[in-house]
This record gives C-alpha cells, structure tokens and sequence, in this order.
C-alpha cells in the first residue's frame, strides 16, 4: 500500500518540483496539496495560475486538487502518513510550523533551512549519512511523539561538491576551498520572472556562503549523547555565485589531504562508489551516483544536469594542482537531487529503514 503524502508549499518551484517527481511514484501517493491562505480553497491549477515554472507540463493528477491552508495542521495531519515541506515563511515561522506538524505525529521532510542546525535534527543525503537517521527516537523523546519528527535536507549547492568530496575523505580530507555558480532556479525564479539575471552574473548570493563552509560539517558530523557533532574538518572556504543558468549548480573545488591520493585512484573511486541509497535500490536512487567525464570540456550544465534523471553527479577535469593536492569541476541539478528529489530519496531511506 502506498504511503499517502501531502506537499507543503506546493505552489512555489520547489513544491512543483515536488508534485511533478511524485507523479506515479512507486511508494508515494501525494492527497494533499497546501500553500498558503491566500491559495487555500482554489483547484491547484487556479491557484498557480501562469506561474507553473517548470519545462514539464503541470501533471494531471494535481490540477484539480484543492488546496488547503498549510496552517491547517491538525486537518493535514489526520488525512497524510507524512508530509513534504517547501514553504516561503520567514526561518522561526518555519520552525514553528514543522515543529507542530511532528507533534501532531505527522512527520516531516523539508526542503527547508530552518531546522538544519537543530541538534537532534538529522540533515540526510542518503549516500553519504545514512546512519544520521539514528538521532531520530532522540528528537522524539524531545518533541514527546511517538511518530512524529523532522528531518532536512542540506542546501542545494552542496549536493554538487560534497558527493565528491565525501568518498575521499579516507585520504584524510584536511582543507577545501569552493566556487559554486548557481543557477537562478535556486532563487526559485525563472528568466521571465528574473529578466535582470540575462547576460549577468551576481557575485553574491545572501547566506549561501555561511551554508557552504559549516553545513557539510553536519553531514560528517557523528551522533554523540542526543544530538549531531559536527565534524572539526575539512576547514572550508568559499564563494557562491548567481549565473544566467535556468538549472543546475556547478562547482569548482580545491582539496588537500593528509595523504595525497592518486589521480586515477580518485577517478576509480568515484566511478565505483556506491552509497545506502544504491544498496537498498531505493526507487529514486540513481543507480551510478558519481560520473567522472575525461573529456576537458565536461560537465557542462545543459548536457549533464539531467544525468541519472537530474539525481546523479558529474564531475570532470580532475588535475593536481600547485597549491592544493588536487582540483576538480562537478555539477548537479539544484531543484531535483538538490532540492525536491534529494527530500523524496530521503524519505525513501526514512522508510524503508523503519522510521516511517
């Protein structure tokens, strides 16, 4: 029997991102659709109006849902096994209204930033802290419910330069430094809502950096006593730029270890890696999750962001480097692995491993 869903925030990008991966999902059947008052009582259709954002055409299943009120918890909750969250609200709003959906028991996985630093909040990519899920039956002790919790996503440039980071980490990953040219999609904007973007690049992205330096130290963080340690290293730096891309954030990356890998070793392990998602073939897992391009001129955003259906990782022009051990540039899709497709294999893992 599938699991019945609802998708909080379901007008924005990101919640058409949402309703457009789950339609006919294996294990997921989406009942609800909510967003805000001002949405509330309109067919899906009416209240998105011309502001369906996506290359897809909207799906079917989900024009003539009505949306409800996301404040409306307790209605929500009795109708859905869990719900998605996407919602524009200001970061306590936000904390607040996830808070009271899991203790209505209705747990939830959010796009969300807000409760990313709650130390007994796991912050989940499924091939890289699986095992971060254990925290969860301490979060519950807390909140005093029995089915109800929370559980992240990281942000979205992330997903581009941490899976490659990530199996390297046995070389002893000391120092990274980072440029991350991010596609406007990540604003939840388009080009026709963002004109000023065409033949422009936006040296700075508000928050972006802070996430990019301390959140990957979450995600190597360990379960220690009730909450998440965050990792003492990789030290980290970098920068985050806004470029004329529709979809798909690019990284640049520099690395250094305590002992210096091979550059064929590095290729080799990531062509070979394989993750907890891939070993429970969960339905939204790419079966190859790291692709190493030798072609010089590879990734590139239009021909890469929608390998392995946007939730896979390319990476190329691997080469050792004059102050670093070695560089790299690497790519993924930022609303589908980095945003509403990563959540969604979330919840997969949630629960196929008994949390849900």
């Amino acid at each position: 029997m599938k699991r019945r869903v609802g998708v909080l925030g379901a007008t924005g990008m990101v919640g058409q991102r949402f309703l457009s991966l789950l339609d006919n999902h294996p294990w997921f059947d989406v009942k609800i659709v909510a967003a805000s008052a001002r949405s509330a009582g309109k067919t899906y259709e009416e209240a998105v109006g011309g502001r369906w954002k996506l290359k897809t055409p909207m799906p079917e299943y989900v024009k003539n849902m009505v949306v409800k009120d996301a404040n409306d918890v307790d209605s929500i909750a009795s109708e859905v096994d869990f719900v998605f969250c996407a919602v524009d609200m200001k970061k306590e709003e936000i904390k607040e209204l996830e808070e009271r959906y899991a203790k209505a028991e209705c747990p939830v996985v959010s796009n969300n930033s807000a409760h990313r630093f709650t130390p007994d909040v796991p912050m989940i990519v499924p091939e890289i802290n699986p095992e971060h899920a254990a925290i969860i039956p301490w979060q519950r002790k807390r909140l005093g419910t029995k089915r109800g919790f929370i559980s992240v996503k990281s942000n979205c440039s992330l997903q581009s330069y941490i899976p490659a980071l990530h199996p390297l980490r046995d070389f002893g990953l000391d120092k990274v430094l980072v440029t991350t040219y991010q596609a406007i999609s990540g604003a939840g904007k388009d080009f026709d809502s963002w004109p000023e973007m065409i033949d422009n690049v936006i040296p700075y992205i508000g928050g972006e950096e802070e996430k990019s330096e301390v959140e990957p130290l979450k995600l190597f963080g360990t379960v220690q006593n009730g909450e998440i340690v965050l990792a003492k290293s990789p030290s980290i730096t970098a920068q985050c730029i806004r470029v004329p891309v529709l979809d798909g954030h690019m990284a640049c990356v520099f690395a250094s270890f305590d002992t210096k890998p091979q550059i064929d070793e590095v290729i080799d392990i990531w062509n070979n890696f394989k993750g907890r998602a891939q070993e429970l073939e969960l339905p939204s897992a790419p079966r190859q999750f790291l692709k190493y391009y030798t072609e010089e001129n590879r990734p590139q955003t239009r021909l890469d962001r929608d390998y392995e259906n946007g939730m896979g990782v390319t990476i190329g022009r691997l080469r050792e480097d004059t102050h670093y051990d070695i560089k790299f540039v690497c790519l993924s899709h930022n609303t589908v692995r980095g945003a509403a497709g990563g959540a969604i294999l979330m919840a997969e893992l949630l629960c196929k491993e008994g949390y849900m």
